[in-house]
């Protein structure tokens, strides 16, 4: 009787230790972003460098005359952009509305609005893949959509 008593705590145990984990890493993507973003606030270049992968890939999406266009950009081009004095501070302000890990590779999806100041620019939806290396996690590719109405 006492083995069978002893089975659920064990797995409950077992559910409680797998939900630790993954949460952890949901944590440390999501920290990765985080960091992408408040470099880019504070116009520091090596900060947000430092959040990508070697070969990390930029895209966005817009729509022109009712077709959509996938627009690469360069991520160093960006990254330079960043440490490039600016008038006003460039904020993106997201929130996270999925993520998604399996064992090296993570993907999320957030919500955003841009603000150049305190003017608000455009909005849309970021797409991050990110990879888990060496040195923690790295997001290897972006992908967003942009507008100005239709926002949240």
């Amino acid at each position: 009787m006492k083995p069978l008593l002893l089975l659920p705590l064990l797995l409950t145990a077992s559910a409680t230790f797998a939900q630790t984990k993954p949460a952890t890493e949901t944590e440390a993507v999501q920290q990765t972003i985080r960091r992408f973003f408040d470099g880019m606030r504070r116009g520091d270049s090596a900060a947000v460098r430092a959040t990508l992968a070697p070969g990390a890939v930029f895209h966005t999406l817009t729509a022109k005359n009712g077709q959509t266009q996938l627009r690469p950009e360069n991520p160093t081009e960006f990254v330079k952009a960043v440490g490039t004095p600016h008038p006003e501070v460039w904020d993106e302000r997201i929130t996270f509305e999925k993520v998604l890990i399996d064992a090296n590779l993570a993907s999320v999806w957030t919500p955003y609005e841009f603000y150049r100041g305190s003017t608000f620019s455009h909005c849309g939806y970021n797409s991050f893949q990110l990879v888990k290396l060496a040195e923690g996690w790295r997001i290897a590719h972006v992908i967003d959509t942009r507008r100005k109405e239709k926002c949240k």
